[in-house]
Parts: structure tokens; sequence; C-alpha cells
């Protein structure tokens, strides 16, 4: 099981932005059987990386699960709270041409929408 994880958002829908305002969310609209086992394999504490889509295809901020409800296995309630911006957002090409990320789903499964994070992972993207 990973320890970190990567989300991606439409920054139109529910940008980064919006998660710093409203500091606490239930990620939903997640539908790919994949992506919804990442989630609920989560836990409370566990660390995230928060990569907006569309234009950007960056990875731009930290977050935090807060609470897990996988009770309903086709939607677990997953509960984040906001962290910070990342001091150097990292764009898709970026993170293409890091080594870290050559086995990575998200290089492989572009279209998967949480993709789980090595801890070395995780660092290269922070800087933490």
């Amino acid at each position: 099981m990973a320890s970190d994880y990567l989300l991606k958002t439409e920054p139109s829908e529910y940008s980064f932005a919006d998660l710093e305002r409203d500091k606490v969310t239930e990620w939903d609209g997640v539908s790919n059987p994949v992506a919804l086992r990442n989630l609920r394999e989560m836990a409370p504490g566990t660390r995230l990386i928060i990569y907006e889509t569309g234009d950007q295809k960056t990875a731009v901020g930290t977050a935090t699960v807060v609470s897990v409800d996988a009770s309903n296995p086709k939607n677990p309630v997953v509960t984040i709270k906001a962290g910070k911006p990342l001091a150097k957002p990292t764009s898709l090409a970026q993170i293409k041409s890091n080594k870290l990320f050559a086995a990575s789903p998200l290089v492989r499964q572009g279209r998967l929408s949480v993709v789980p994070l090595t801890a070395a992972q995780y660092k290269a993207l922070t800087g933490d």
C-alpha cells in the first residue's frame, strides 16, 4: 500500500485555490475502479499532492487525509484538508523527465485520477 497519493483535479471545476479557501472538502467524482481502490486504501494522515489537469498539468499543492469512510466501496468518502502551495510547482513534462516517475501510473496511466506515490516521488514533488 502506498503511503502518499496524487489527486488530479480540473481547476475549472475545483482548484487548489478552492481547497485553500474551503480548508476541508470531500474528494468525490471518482469513478475509475483503480482510483476508487486507491481512495479506499487511504487513511487519516495520508499525505497528498494536488495536481491540476487541463491547461495546467502541474502539481501545485499539498493536502492531508482527515478521514476515510469506505463502507460503500463504490463511493468511498475521503475528507481532505488543504496543505500549502508547492514552493516550486512541477509540470507534467518535468515529472516525465524524472527517472523516479518512469514506472508511475501518473506517466503510464494518464487518465488515472488518484495515483499512488512512493515517499521518494512525494519528496521530489514537495522538496521535503
